[in-house]
């Protein structure tokens, strides 16, 4: 079928700020045709294990090595604020080994914590921990370390801070951090850490169901120094994601390891149009509502996948790749044609299973990767095997169009631009897919 842009749209999300320097800042939702707000940060340059400061060896380590491989590895320019490029630029927090994660729980006098902090701690882990270590095959041990266990009060009231929908990191953002530091900086050594979550008192800000101020900043080497690193890859969260499903116990956390994933050099799936390119075939599109898991793209870029488990589909004429479910561990998982430097169709088997334990329709998911398009502005398009068709899943705050994208036997995608062909052609009783990929001999 011909390449289509999914069309339907369910939530207002918001354009990221931009800002000037190729080092991402990575800010949650504001409504949808706001304001863009310019934002300003250098990019780290320092060595190291990675606490706060993220290290300047680009992930995944090795791809580079693979010549085989080489013709996929898509790169985006340097005016591409958080690019889908692989390998990972420099600058973000390490992916894969022991990550520790120091979870500070802060309040305000015009908004005092709401209950226990360990109970808003809670809300995340060890939810948050197990995705990872799921989405990961074991690959990243995520510690989240909480050496304060109580609310750490602000010196100031929360709305002095100036922060709102895509506040820049000056001067509010500057200003708590340093405030943080001061409270938190007796009791806590900064530079054991691989990154900050800032888990905020619910009651700061408005409900999640109005706006969502969460927020990620990463890679800023000018923000305030604690014990002499950077305090330059941090995750605020507000609110809470309830939208009065009764799914919130299961699924509240996962604004957290969207956030983190930011750290990790992940860019926003969703754009004005809400989950509409991606829907919830990846968490960076949508982390409301039903689980889901990352695109094999995003396993790759992170180095949860091996070489062995990628193909790349560059060589004109037809060739036949078997692909296992992306929840299972072990197996061939991902398949890129790259169709320029900076693009090209991934193809991946979603089944349920994992943190894909709410995939409706199994099969052969098929999108685009385009390195050139920037973080919120839709860097990344499903297609939609079934247009129009409603979608199988009836979650709440789901978009629920794509939820049936996957491509099943004998169904095709075409692409006549580019002279790429995609025939799923047998599903195993092992739960395995054959695939055939065509590229026309130029």
């Amino acid at each position: 079928m011909q390449p289509q842009t999914p069309r339907r749209r369910i939530r207002p999300r918001s354009i990221r700020p931009r800002r000037a320097a190729p080092r991402p800042i990575a800010p949650r939702r504001m409504a949808a045709l706001t304001a863009v707000t310019a934002l300003t940060l250098a990019v780290s340059t320092s060595a190291g294990t990675g606490h706060l400061t993220a290290p300047t060896t680009p992930g995944p380590v090795g791809l580079s090595r693979n010549s085989a491989l080489a013709p996929c590895l898509v790169r985006g320019s340097l005016d591409v604020e958080m690019t889908e490029g692989v390998p990972t630029p420099t600058g973000y927090s390490r992916s894969t080994g022991t990550v520790h994660a120091l979870t500070l729980m802060i309040d305000f006098s015009d908004a005092p914590g709401e209950g226990s902090a360990m109970g808003r701690f809670h809300e995340f882990f060890p939810q948050t921990q197990e995705w990872f270590r799921t989405a990961s095959y074991g690959r990243l041990d995520y510690r989240p370390e909480t050496p304060i266990t109580d609310w750490l009060r602000m010196p100031k009231p929360f709305r002095a801070y100036g922060i709102d929908r895509g506040a820049p990191f000056d001067p509010g953002y500057r200003q708590l951090v340093q405030d943080i530091v001061a409270a938190a900086d007796p009791a806590v050594d900064f530079r054991s850490y691989d990154l900050l979550n800032v888990l905020i008192t619910p009651n700061a800000g408005p409900s999640a169901l109005d706006t969502v101020l969460s927020v990620t900043f990463a890679g800023n080497t000018e923000a305030p120094v604690a014990d002499g690193v950077h305090v330059a890859n941090a995750s605020f969260v507000y609110s809470r994601q309830d939208d009065g499903s009764g799914a919130f116990a299961r699924t509240g956390y996962r604004v957290l390891p969207h956030e983190n994933g930011h750290t990790f050099g992940l860019p926003d799936l969703y754009t004005q149009e809400g989950g509409g390119a991606v829907g919830h075939w990846d968490i960076m599109s949508e982390d409301w509502g039903a689980n889901n898991d990352l695109l094999g793209w995003h396993k790759w870029k992170l180095g949860w996948l091996d070489a062995s488990q990628v193909s790349c589909a560059v060589r004109p004429g037809s060739t036949e790749y078997t692909l296992t479910p992306l929840s299972r561990t072990g197996g061939p998982k991902l398949v890129f044609a790259p169709i320029s430097n900076h693009s090209g169709y991934a193809l991946e088997l979603r089944a349920p299973g994992g943190n894909d334990e709410t995939v409706c329709k199994p099969g052969i998911l098929i999108y685009k990767i385009d390195a050139s398009v920037d973080t919120g502005q839709g860097p990344v398009t499903v297609y939609d095997a079934h247009r129009d068709s409603g979608g199988c899943t009836r979650s709440p705050n789901v978009h629920a169009e794509l939820s049936d994208a996957t491509f099943s036997p004998g169904e095709s995608f075409k692409d006549p631009h580019h002279g790429i062909t995609v025939e799923v052609l047998t599903a195993n009783a092992d739960g395995k897919y054959r695939v055939r990929v065509t590229r026309r001999r130029h």
